[in-house]
C-alpha cells in the first residue's frame, strides 16, 4: 500500500440518497418510545419490500413536515395539526389513517397531577402548563384555542410555559410535578395506561376536547401516483399475516383504513 496514493473516503450518503424506503414518525413519542413501538413495522415493512428501511425521526413536527416537503422522505406518521399545517402548505397528501378501538378520531386531554385539586382550566392560571409541539392539535392548537375562547394568551395565563416535544414526556412532566397541567393526546394517554400504569397513575383527566380526525399517515405530495398507490396497497394489507398484526399491535394499532379528508378541515 501506498501512502501517497491513498484517496480520502467518499462522503456519508445524505438521507435522500440512502437506498429503500424511508418512513418518518414525528417526535408524538419521544425517541426512546417511537424507536421502542415502530421497530417491529419496520423490520415488517424490510420483509414486505425487499429493501431496507430507515426510520427517521427529528425534533419538532416542522422539521418532520419540512422533509415531506421536500421529499426527502417516502411516507410520514404526523399529528394531525402538523398534516393540516403540511397539507394548506401543499408539501403532503393524506394516505391512510390508523383505526384504534374500532374509530379513527381522538381527543385532547388536559391533565394534572393526581393529587391537585385543579378541575378546569380555569384552576391553572398562575401554574406551569406543558405543551406538545407549535403544530401539535391535540397538545398546542386546541388548548390555544380554550385560551383564546376567554380572551386569554398563554403568556398571560400561565406562571410558564414549556414545550416537551413528545406527549409521553408532556405526561412525565406533570406526573413528576414539573408542570401543573398540560395537553396530551387521548391515544397517548391511553397507549400509556395500558404501557405504564405506574405513570399513568400519576395524573388526571380534568378536560377532553371534541373528536378530532386520528393522526394520518401521509406521503409527500410531489410523490409519483403509481407510488403512492404501492404504499397505500402495502399500509392496508399490513393487518393479513401475523407478523403485520404483532407489528401493528406493538403500535396499539388494529389496522390501516382509509382516510376520509372530511376529518381533517382547517
Amino acid at each position: 500500500m501506498r501512502l501517497d496514493e491513498l484517496r480520502p473516503l467518499p462522503p456519508p450518503a445524505t438521507l435522500a440518497e440512502k437506498p429503500g424506503l424511508k418512513v418518518a414518525v414525528a417526535a408524538i413519542l419521544s425517541p426512546l418510545g417511537t424507536i421502542s413501538s415502530y421497530q417491529k413495522l419496520m423490520t415488517h415493512l424490510e420483509r414486505l419490500t425487499g429493501a431496507p428501511v430507515t426510520l427517521v425521526q427529528r425534533k419538532t413536527y416542522q422539521e418532520t413536515n419540512d422533509l415531506l416537503a421536500r421529499g426527502v422522505v417516502d411516507v410520514g406518521f404526523v399529528c394531525t395539526g402538523a398534516y393540516l399545517e403540511g397539507a394548506r402548505q401543499g408539501g403532503m397528501s393524506l394516505l391512510v389513517v390508523p383505526q384504534i378501538g374500532g374509530a379513527t378520531t381522538y381527543r385532547s386531554l388536559l391533565i394534572v397531577p393526581a393529587a391537585s385539586s385543579a378541575q378546569g382550566l380555569a384552576d391553572l392560571r398562575g401554574k406551569i402548563f406543558a405543551f406538545t409541539d407549535p403544530l401539535s392539535n391535540s397538545g398546542y392548537l386546541y388548548p390555544l384555542s380554550l385560551l383564546r375562547e376567554k380572551g386569554e394568551q398563554p403568556e398571560g395565563f400561565f406562571a410558564r410555559t414549556i414545550f416537551t416535544y413528545s406527549h409521553d414526556r408532556s405526561l412525565a412532566a406533570v406526573a413528576e410535578g414539573v408542570a401543573a397541567g398540560a395537553a396530551v393526546d387521548s391515544l397517548v394517554y391511553e397507549f400509556t395506561k395500558a404501557r405504564n400504569p405506574e405513570l399513568a397513575d400519576q395524573v388526571r383527566v380534568i378536560w377532553q376536547s371534541p373528536e378530532f380526525g386520528i393522526p394520518p399517515v401521509v406521503v409527500p405530495s410531489s410523490a409519483p401516483a403509481e407510488r403512492r398507490e404501492w404504499l397505500r396497497r402495502l399500509f392496508l394489507g399490513l393487518h393479513r399475516d401475523e407478523e403485520g398484526r404483532q407489528a401493528l399491535e406493538a403500535l396499539g394499532v388494529e389496522r390501516f383504513v382509509e382516510a376520509d379528508p372530511r376529518r381533517y378541515v382547517q
